[in-house]
């Protein structure tokens, strides 16, 4: 867990934005980030052409990662691949997952920075993300949106998460000395089964999302 201290004059005004990346992914972790923003900042992120992360390539990512951290306060949560499936088993719900996190990233948050109003993307029930707060005695209201990157707040979320999961992902391929393509296409299934070649089935679960239909199409073949 990782957490910014930016912006320390204004933390009672603005909003938080909070988004995820890695949920489509097969390998890799699921990172979920809450940044807030002010006034102030958000014309300073809309000035660097902060937007969806979907629509930058890694390198503009990682730079923006850097002036975002350094005018916002931020969190980042990062469930690894042998987290997010023990999370699975548990949890037996992806959208339930999303919403442990998600409140996860605003409680780090909301004890850095006093504020009443947060947008995330729609992924499911917000009283999800709320029941999970309230437990740990948290109010916020919170909106869900679709297409929530079109806030500035959530744009910047979405950057922070994503470097961070571009980051990690590295990481895994780079122990393991596997390529570990993004997303679920049909090259990640052929990554999948040469990793299972070099490591074995029981290593799958220190690098991918199990629950994934991937999984069963790689054991099968393998």
């Amino acid at each position: 867990m990782e957490t910014g201290d930016a912006s320390v004059g204004q933390a009672c005004v603005g909003w938080i934005g909070i988004d995820e990346s890695g949920k489509g992914d097969y390998f890799g972790p699921l990172v979920i980030a809450a940044v807030h923003v002010t006034p102030r900042s958000a014309d300073d992120l809309l000035a660097l052409n902060v937007r969806d992360s979907k629509k930058i390539s890694d390198g503009v990512i990682k730079t923006l990662e850097v002036d975002i951290k350094t005018l916002c306060r931020h969190t980042v949560i990062a469930i690894g691949p042998e987290r997010y499936n023990e999370l699975y088993k548990t949890i037996r719900n992806l959208n339930r997952l999303l919403a442990w996190g998600h409140a996860k990233a605003l409680e780090t948050l909301l004890d850095l920075v006093p504020c009443d109003r947060a947008i995330s993307d729609q992924f499911g029930d917000e009283r999800l993300i709320i029941n999970a707060l309230q437990e740990k005695g948290k109010k916020i209201k919170l909106e869900q949106r679709h297409k929530g990157e079109e806030d500035i707040a959530v744009a910047a979320a979405s950057i922070v998460a994503r470097a961070e999961f571009v980051r990690r992902l590295g990481k895994l391929g780079a122990e393991f000395g596997v390529p570990l393509p993004k997303g679920a296409s049909p090259a990640v299934e052929i990554a999948a089964k040469s990793f299972v070649r070099k490591h074995g089935q029981e290593a799958l679960v220190k690098v991918a999302k199990l629950h994934f239909k991937t999984t069963q199409a790689v054991l099968k073949e393998t």
